[in-house]
């Protein structure tokens, strides 16, 4: 955590935290049904559904050495989050040269969609409901069933999660 030196309540407060963050990754689509947006996530094996991450609490004491340490806090899990969604979830997403080609998405994949407006705990899941291929074939902008409808998405703002046969270069 940096050059700060935390207190033994504030260190497992931050590993809780970012324990919540892994165990609420989706790890791959619950059915095939097209419907169907739940996902598995490591919290099903720990709870039997989804960890939801607390939203943050509001400070009533008005003590700015507390409020600043809350801020630290807050700062290293925010720190935790943005390496986790750039270094993880860019794993997922398979890239190529553009002189080899690489398979298009599917119909019926479920997808995380990406936005660098909100926190990825905010991003929301997405099932293909239809391709929208470029003059040379190659899938690049999708629409997507959401839980609060359908919207237009390119593909490079897509995560598409591992079902099974897609997990590159490892059997799923």
């Amino acid at each position: 955590m940096g050059r700060h030196h935390f207190t033994y309540e504030e260190f497992t407060t931050v590993l809780c935290r970012v324990e919540a963050v892994l165990n609420s990754r989706p790890l791959t689509p619950l059915s095939s049904d097209p419907a169907d947006l739940d996902y598995l996530s490591p919290g099903h094996f720990l709870i039997g559904q989804p960890l939801l991450a607390v939203p943050p609490r509001t400070s009533t004491e008005d003590k700015s050495s507390l409020v600043n340490r809350w801020k630290l806090l807050d700062q290293c899990h925010q720190a935790f989050w943005r390496q986790w969604s750039t270094e993880y979830l860019t794993t997922l997403q398979a890239r190529t040269k553009w002189s080899s080609g690489s398979p298009n998405i599917r119909l019926n994949d479920v997808v995380v969609i990406r936005d660098n407006q909100s926190p990825p705990l905010s991003w929301r899941m997405g099932r293909v409901i239809a391709l929208l291929p470029g003059a040379d074939g190659a899938v690049r902008v999708v629409r997507l069933r959401t839980a609060h409808g359908e919207v237009t998405r390119p593909v490079v703002k897509l995560v598409v999660l591992p079902t099974e046969g897609t997990c590159p270069g490892t059997p799923c």
